[in-house]
């Protein structure tokens, strides 16, 4: 039987991360020699999904060693069986432990983005199955009578308008603010019609300055547009240069998949499944594959024998392997793991609950699918924190294939780490709960501190090491709520690094079918 040393390697790739696992794709045409690598037993990284026993472990192991994690604190919670109530209904039970996927990138995926594109041009999207993302929410409880103490509306979430029409249907924004809000969305979706009055804008100032100083846009509004934008930050630490092309990819993906949503996730694990997806059609392009199979040394040959592949690579238990380039997210050993892009550490949660939300998923537009998943933010004030960065919860209904029928998975996240986060996430969970009319309905609940980049910061580089060449470094996956388009950026610049010039940037990830079928697999 052939081992991986018995064959020269033009790429080895260490790590089944999303970024890694797209440019196994990018590559699987290029006639190019690929060894895709990952020292876990399973695919994904950071970006990986999990059965509830595979979490389990994965928290045991990572609370053993964080020196070299971008994840620490983890803890789970499991509701005791003895404290259900009896003639408690199988939604109110954990099922097995394969009946859960659940993931460490539940990131949404825009219509308008460029993976969306890259998975069209590829053929890959054929291996997926994806679900639509319904209505934005924001929890906005009314403040108490100041003459009266008497308690406001009981009703705290309010769905956030998409386009004209939810606008105007909107019963809980004054007509004053509606045709404010209509002059902002116009100027957003169309901006080159008043260039005169682009170029004096000034974007580096903090979204709720720009809203109010250009727009006169009511306090009342600036939750509603900052979660447009899906800003983990602040209004005051969310510069306008950053809100508003992200605002602008919400308003424009609607309507083009199709009616009444903008965004999608896939099925049966989200990022974890869109990698897994990237991997096999790496593998049919003749990709080869190692799980459980680490780089125990990074040797850099030198001397012309050596120029073609100066990489070996010992393997452990499967030898050594030769190579031209190395791809990975980590540094060389004998180097310093200062990074050139800054990380910022976030409280996350994922929890099991035995309930559905149907008030949540709304079908908006007749003729569009029923959501799959919904968005919700918190900001700092409602929570009791003012100046706190908003919590964010992504509610996935069992039509994702994440959890069993009757059951949901909520994602949380908060860009504050240790406890502080952790107890804003869980006073999000209880008001949702709570205004949901729900019983105690968590099942299980896994917590964390995910360390990584956010968007809101410096753009992300695929660093060379001095001294190494051909040996690229791969940032952090982002911690971004819907996938960025920098990530793909990254992947074409390595793409580019093997291809050189002999091919144009408009053939990466275009891919013919194959032998004429119209299938991947």
């Amino acid at each position: 039987m052939e081992t991986l040393s018995d064959t020269i390697w033009d790429v080895v790739i260490d790590g089944t991360g999303i970024s890694q696992s797209l440019l196994a794709l990018a590559l699987s045409r290029s006639g190019k020699k690929v060894l895709h690598m990952d020292s876990n037993q399973y695919y994904g990284g950071s970006d990986a999904a999990f059965s509830l026993d595979e979490a389990q472990e994965w928290a045991e192991n990572i609370n053993k060693d964080t020196s070299k994690s971008l994840f620490k604190d983890a803890s789970i919670f499991k509701r005791d069986a003895s404290s259900l109530v009896d003639g408690a209904t199988i939604s109110s039970k954990l099922s097995s432990s394969r009946a859960y996927t659940l993931s460490l990138s539940p990131y949404l995926l825009y219509a308008r983005s460029q993976l969306m594109s890259a998975l069209v041009s590829s053929k890959v999207f054929r291996q997926l199955e994806f679900m639509a993302v319904g209505s934005w929410w924001i929890y906005a409880p009314e403040q108490p009578d100041s003459k009266t103490g008497e308690p406001g509306a009981e009703k705290v979430l309010y769905r956030v308008p998409g386009n004209r029409e939810d606008v105007f249907a909107a019963t809980h924004i004054s007509m004053k603010s509606k045709r404010t809000l209509m002059r902002l969305l116009r100027h957003i979706t169309k901006p080159n019609e008043d260039n005169a009055s682009n170029e004096d804008e000034d974007m580096s100032i903090p979204l709720n300055d720009y809203l109010a100083s250009n727009f006169s846009v009511p306090e009342e509004l600036h939750n509603p547009l900052l979660s447009l934008s899906l800003s983990q930050l602040s209004h005051q630490d969310t510069p306008a240069s950053y809100a508003l092309p992200r605002i602008q990819r919400h308003l424009s993906s609607i309507g083009h998949l199709g009616p009444g949503f903008g965004a999608v996730i896939a099925k049966y694990g989200g990022g974890a499944e869109i990698l897994q997806a990237a991997c096999r059609a790496s593998a049919v392009g003749g990709g080869v594959y190692a799980l459980d199979t680490q780089i125990d040394d990074c040797l850099w040959r030198k001397g012309s024998e050596h120029s073609e592949h100066p990489f070996l690579l010992n393997l452990g238990n499967e030898g050594s392997v030769q190579s031209k380039y190395l791809f990975t997210s980590k540094k060389p050993s004998n180097t310093s793991d200062e990074r050139s892009t800054p990380l910022v550490e976030v409280a996350r949660s994922i929890s099991v609950v035995s309930a559905t939300f149907p008030s949540l998923f709304p079908v908006t537009v007749e003729g569009a699918p029923v959501p799959a998943t919904t968005v919700l933010m918190f900001s700092g004030d409602t929570l009791g924190s003012p100046k706190s960065p908003p919590v964010y919860l992504q509610v996935h209904s069992s039509d994702t294939g994440e959890c069993p029928h009757q059951q949901s998975v909520i994602y949380c996240s908060v860009a504050l780490a240790g406890p502080e986060g952790q107890a804003l996430i869980e006073s999000a969970m209880d008001r949702l709960i709570r205004a949901e009319g729900l019983p105690d309905s968590v099942l299980w609940s896994l917590r964390y501190t995910h360390s990584g980049c956010l968007g809101n910061g410096e753009l992300r580089q695929l660093t060379a090491e001095d001294g190494i060449p051909n040996y690229y470094v791969f940032p952090p996956s982002g911690l971004d709520l819907a996938f960025e388009d920098d990530t793909l950026d990254l992947v074409k610049q390595a793409w580019r690094k093997v291809v050189g010039d002999e091919v144009d940037d408009a053939d990466f990830m275009m891919f013919d079918d194959r032998d004429g079928t119209s299938d991947d697999s």
